[in-house]
């Protein structure tokens, strides 16, 4: 069943331990707990790394927007399973990665993200961005949730 929250920027800081300019997701919507969410993030001029990346036409690094779908996969596990425990996500591989077109300043990235599967503290997602209809990457993605404990 999808859960009619909305967190904003400030809700997923208590989630996330990324802060700006790292923390790439700042809206979470159509949350379904355990399963799926939509990630949102707007893309600004002022971002840092458009300043190296490449200066005569900005474009966001595709490295970045697989890690800010990522982002969004992490924030609902945490919110799925907030109360349970103080964990950290940690990826832990990146498959399928494929980009289709480029994201550039002025873009609003909308990131649907689905668990394929969970076994134990290691979730897998499959995750696409897209900026309006238009896709422009996709990615599956695993990582450890890691409660803090030793070890």
């Amino acid at each position: 069943m999808t859960d009619s929250t909305t967190l904003d920027v400030e809700q997923i800081k208590t989630l996330l331990p990324h802060r700006p300019p790292m923390l790439l997701v700042e809206k979470l919507t159509d949350i379904v707990l355990s399963e799926s969410a939509t990630g949102y993030k707007a893309v600004s001029v002022n971002e840092p790394f458009f300043m190296g990346h490449f200066p005569e036409r900005a474009l966001m690094p595709g490295v970045l927007i697989v890690e800010a779908m990522a982002q969004t996969a992490g924030a609902l596990v945490a919110y799925s399973l907030k109360g349970k425990a103080s964990s950290s996500v940690y990826f832990l591989t990146i498959d399928q990665a494929r980009f289709r077109k480029p994201v550039v300043p002025g873009n609003l990235l909308r990131m649907p993200v689905k668990k394929i599967r969970q076994r134990g503290p290691v979730w897998k997602f499959e995750g696409q961005a897209f900026v309006g209809d238009d896709l422009c990457a996709e990615a599956q993605f695993s990582a450890m949730i890691h409660d803090g404990s030793a070890g």
